[in-house]
């Protein structure tokens, strides 16, 4: 597979890190596709996964330390999160009534300048600033009628 174009700047968000690594979950296959395309995450998400992947899940350092190896090749410059990313995020916050941690994925998203962010967690379909949040993991109906 290929990379994104540099007109697709897809951003992720933590479940879709952690369902691309766990198996037996309907989410993983889909996940997997969307990572190995490449795009961009966060310094939070990167400890959201590590504290979900080894306290929640129960993996090993090893295996933790393994999957952000393989979160680096397919997403090499994470966002820092910074005073102005969470400057940001207060004010998203406010404005579109999103508690702090969902709207510091919305600021780092918006910083990484992404068109796309993937998301499970946030309302899909919601646009802000130019990026359209999409869940991955829902089925969508076909617009096309079929015919009889």
């Amino acid at each position: 597979m290929t990379k994104q174009t540099k007109t697709d700047r897809p951003f992720f968000d933590t479940n879709v890190l952690i369902y691309a690594f766990v198996e037996d979950d309907q989410r993983s296959e889909r996940a997997r596709q969307l990572l190995i395309l490449g795009g961009g995450i966060s310094v939070q998400a990167l400890n959201e996964f590590v504290r979900v992947f080894r306290y929640k899940l129960g993996k090993p350092w090893d295996e933790v330390k393994r999957a952000l190896g393989y979160l680096g090749e397919f997403c090499p410059s994470p966002v820092p999160l910074t005073m102005e990313t969470h400057e940001r995020a207060v004010e998203l916050g406010e404005t579109y009534r999103y508690g702090i941690y969902d709207a510091l994925v919305l600021a780092a998203a918006l910083e990484y300048s992404a068109d796309t962010l993937y998301s499970e967690d946030l309302q899909d379909g919601q646009r802000i600033e130019g990026l359209v949040i999409r869940d991955p993991f829902r089925v969508r109906k076909s617009s096309r009628r079929s015919s009889r």
